[in-house]
């Protein structure tokens, strides 16, 4: 049974960064495509980062601040969020699935972890 579980969240000066976490079970991260996406309120879920063959893909909106990485051997997935602005407030998913060729988004990966709010204020 595939599980995620997100971590790492928190309140954020403007310019911060925070590191989350994705703890994986029930699966081998080099067998999936692993994303991050968002969610701020009132507003639609978005990609993030995503990574499954080859170099990481970002969203154009936090290219350059957001690196994406995975620990295989401890199966969990990182998301280091540097220089954050206050819209990058929402609530950060991980999100895997089996089919390594798809498209970073929503409806290209099947298992979702619960979520972590990350807000960004001063």
């Amino acid at each position: 049974q595939v599980q995620l579980v997100e971590s790492g969240g928190g309140l954020v000066q403007p310019g911060g960064s925070l590191r989350l976490s994705c703890a994986a079970s029930g699966f081998a991260l080099d067998d999936y495509a692993i994303g991050w996406f968002r969610q701020a309120p009132g507003k639609e879920r978005e990609e993030v980062s995503c990574s499954s063959l080859g170099n990481p893909y970002y969203a154009d909106s936090v290219k350059g601040r957001f690196t994406f990485s995975r620990d295989n051997p401890t199966n969990t997935v990182y998301l280091q969020m540097n220089s954050l602005k206050p819209e990058d407030t929402a609530v950060y998913y991980c999100a895997a699935d089996p089919y390594l060729w798809g498209s970073c988004t929503v409806n290209g990966f099947g298992s979702w972890g619960q979520g972590t709010q990350v807000t960004v204020s001063s």
